[in-house]
């Protein structure tokens, strides 16, 4: 019964243990500063080399490393199970506040007033978290249960229900670590026996102005001509989307680019005070340059979707001399007002139906244009509700196009992580982007495919531009059962389309 005088557990007297523990566990003030200078240091490295989590395999395995060793030296430190929480705790806030100053939806402050914003949250903190916050807290608990071995008389060695936690967390850990594993590959282009002679299958990075891209580089023959795809966003990625078909790689070498901070790119991001429209115009010429020197061509085709028909517009103008002709996709032409005309026709459908909820919340934001990117998500994620047709094709977006071989599963996370933060840092500056004004003149041939079913949003001003546009030679083509991607819904009409073309008439 004398036992319930005992001090409290950190101020028991140790039994037997190792030296420098019992000078840690008969001064518990030492073993808590020893603890938090541990965990600070780990927070202030992580957030100097990986500010917004792990980005690659390599720095998810030094993550998930340093992160047990932490936990375990001090839960050593401090045997209490109290640092199972205040550890992570601890962590998070000091992480938090040592990488302000870094953008981007997905680390910016949490809001979970969409569904966008709660997907944000999850693959911007959640899943980082899983190679950080739960090897701290299994490291913790295996420190306490050794302290408890090493005769440290007030901590509590793990019983069956601990060790089955603790095991469960540690073979989920090793599950991760195998996942996170497998690379990312594409496969060769198929012929009869094997690939043909001379084909080209691979997965590549380059450097771009200072920051390594990567490019997804397929077709038949090297000796085909060269046809640069530009994806949409900004911040998309379009490697699953452009593998869904093969049509396009029996005739040209296919380069599908991922743009700085977008899919395979994501760790291009930072810093984002250069994540400007000038530099995405000048990475997409940089990338051609590339192109040109690695194939021995003089001009390749350019190709945009969405806001990658605005950037080929843009280094089109720029360069023409680097293409034989241009082929927008989905034109864009003035953000503003397509966005505008999207909450119109937003707030008309939601008002049909009886959603007062969307309603007065497209009301409170207002027509945009917005500062804060979050306001956009009820006005673009609503648009198919609004602008259903029957050939839409969900498996030609996001996230379907994700589980491809061509990504990592690190790199499809860093996918979602970059269509938001790519878009939160460049979508604002294109405010002032309108092609009618910009751009009334091309130096080379100019396409526009549209979809039948395009909003009339992004319709009106494309044909608008079509029509004041000067070219070389201009044609405009309506793909019939088609939406915004009508490659992608129509690619057998595409491929005809770009062979229709591929010989230079310059």
């Amino acid at each position: 019964m004398s036992s319930t005088a005992t001090p409290t557990r950190l101020e028991v007297e140790p039994k037997g243990g190792p030296a420098i523990f019992d000078v840690l566990w008969s001064r518990p003030l030492i073993g808590v500063v020893v603890a938090l200078a541990l965990v600070s240091a780990f927070a202030d490295l992580s957030a100097s080399f990986t500010p917004r989590g792990p980005l690659t395999a390599p720095q998810a395995y030094i993550t998930l490393g340093v992160a047990l060793a932490v936990g375990l030296l001090a839960g050593l430190a401090i045997p209490s199970r109290w640092l199972l929480l205040l550890g992570p705790v601890a962590f998070v806030a000091l992480f938090e506040l040592r990488r302000i100053g870094y953008v981007g939806a997905s680390i910016d402050a949490p809001s979970f007033g969409s569904t966008l914003e709660i997907i944000a949250f999850f693959v911007g903190r959640v899943l980082p978290g899983v190679v950080t916050l739960l090897p701290l807290a299994v490291g913790a608990a295996l420190g306490v249960h050794l302290a408890a071995r090493l005769g440290h008389p007030g901590a509590l060695a793990l019983g069956a229900f601990g060790w089955t936690i603790t095991g469960a967390a540690v073979v989920f850990l090793a599950v991760v670590a195998i996942v996170i594993a497998r690379p990312a590959s594409t496969a060769p282009i198929p012929g009869s026996d094997g690939a043909p002679p001379g084909s080209l299958a691979e997965l590549v990075e380059i450097d771009v102005n200072g920051s390594r891209q990567a490019l997804m580089i397929r077709g038949r023959s090297v000796d085909n001509p060269v046809l640069l795809y530009l994806h949409g966003g900004p911040g998309g990625t379009d490697l699953g989307a452009m593998r869904r078909d093969v049509g396009l790689e029996q005739d040209f070498v296919v380069v599908t680019w991922d743009q700085r901070g977008s899919g395979r790119s994501y760790p291009s991001i930072d810093p984002t005070s250069e994540l400007t429209v000038e530099q995405m115009v000048d990475d997409a010429i940089a990338v051609t340059g590339y192109l040109r020197g690695r194939f021995g061509v003089d001009k390749v085709y350019l190709v945009g979707q969405s806001w990658g028909s605005a950037l080929g517009v843009m280094a089109a103008a720029e360069r023409p001399d680097l293409y034989h002709a241009f082929v927008g996709v989905g034109q864009m032409v003035s953000f503003v007002e397509t966005d505008r005309m999207f909450w119109e026709d937003a707030l008309a459908w939601a008002e049909t139906r009886g959603d007062s909820r969307l309603a007065d919340q497209l009301r409170e934001n207002g027509p945009p244009p917005y500062d804060d990117i979050r306001k956009y998500g009820p006005v673009t994620s609503t648009e198919h509700q609004w602008n259903p047709y029957p050939g839409f094709d969900p498996d030609n977006e996001m996230p379907a196009i994700l589980f491809v071989p061509e990504y990592s599963v690190i790199e499809r996370v860093n996918a979602f992580r970059g269509f938001f933060d790519v878009a939160t840092v460049l979508y604002p500056q294109l405010v002032d982007v309108d092609l009618r004004v910009d751009i009334p003149s091309l130096e080379i041939p100019y396409y526009q495919v549209m979809g039948e079913h395009e909003p009339r949003g992004r319709a009106l001003p494309a044909g608008e531009w079509f029509e004041m546009v000067r070219a070389p030679y201009k044609e405009r083509l309506v793909f019939e059962g088609a939406g915004h991607r009508a490659n992608f819904d129509r690619p057998a009409r595409f491929a005809e389309l770009m062979r229709s073309i591929d010989t230079p008439t310059d």
